[in-house]
């Protein structure tokens, strides 16, 4: 099947179960928190949490001496969510078909419903808990300690954000397709994305490992599209009045561009698959 023709396709299907897709990301918000005492308020502990414990640990060593970093758990904070959203997003969407064998085996639905429904419910938590950097921004600014630069320019996080999507789609169709076959892949992909935290400014800047940001060694770093994702959110939340001094606009540029691929790759690759999950799942 051409593109245009899949694109058509997965069209006219997205509108006939949109309804559907509403319910089932609905439903698996309502699951991720089933028997939790303190339920949705997981969205705001756990990266203010994580925040409270990684800055603890790492302020010292990568919060300071760097113009990028003007408040460091802020800094760290920004990254985080973005990089936690990708990795639980692709994680579930990469589950999905497996999870939901009983019900594909019995009931036709597009199957591309249930990793695009584990992608948009993450989403929404996600969206959610960007509350708590927008109020521990609030809450550095009340007691005036090392204040953000905020402007309108703020708004401009809309952009990496919606790429972060798009990648987090399109990485997300492609293993879930890969993971009906190869159930390792589950394995694989968790170390993966351990080394992809790592690999990731999200507690460092590159100047701080002592890399010129021109160096093989920085270009390297750079080749992982979440850097110029996390790098252009960074700059609008932070540096919002100096926003387009701190804007990689090559790094973005090649993170959109990125995402997209993947996102058109993983469409044609789990169009042509599906008709053979039911012979693996």
């Amino acid at each position: 099947m051409s593109l245009k023709s899949t694109v058509t396709y997965t069209k006219a299907n997205f509108m006939k179960y949109r309804y559907l897709l509403k319910e089932l990301v609905v439903k698996n918000i309502k699951l991720q928190y089933r028997n939790s005492a303190l339920g949705m308020l997981w969205s705001f502990l756990q990266p203010l949490l994580t925040m409270v414990v990684l800055s603890l640990v790492f302020s010292n060593l990568f919060g300071r001496d760097s113009a990028k970093v003007v408040n460091y758990p802020v800094y760290l904070l920004a990254g985080r969510l973005l990089y936690e959203f990708y990795t639980q997003s692709t994680k579930r969407a990469m589950k999905s078909v497996r999870k939901n064998a009983s019900i594909i085996k019995k009931v036709y639905v597009p199957k591309y419903i249930y990793p695009l429904s584990m992608v948009l419910s993450t989403f929404v938590t996600f969206v959610i808990s960007l509350s708590v950097l927008a109020g521990v921004i609030l809450f550095f600014k009340i007691i005036n300690y090392n204040p953000v630069d905020l402007s309108w320019n703020i708004f401009f996080a809309v952009l990496p954000v919606g790429v972060l999507l798009l990648l987090s789609l399109g990485v997300g169709l492609i293993l879930c397709t890969l993971n009906v076959f190869f159930k390792d892949i589950e394995n694989l992909y968790d170390v993966f994305t351990l080394l992809l935290f790592y690999l990731t400014p999200i507690v460092y800047t590159i100047d701080r490992l002592g890399f010129d940001e021109g160096s093989w060694k920085a270009q390297l770093l750079k080749i992982n599209p979440l850097y110029g994702i996390i790098e252009a959110f960074r700059a609008a939340v932070i540096h919002g009045g100096e926003f387009m001094t701190y804007f990689d606009s090559g790094a973005f540029i090649y993170s959109a561009v990125f995402s997209v691929c993947c996102l058109i790759a993983g469409l044609i690759m789990f169009n042509k698959s599906q008709d053979k999950f039911i012979l693996h799942i």
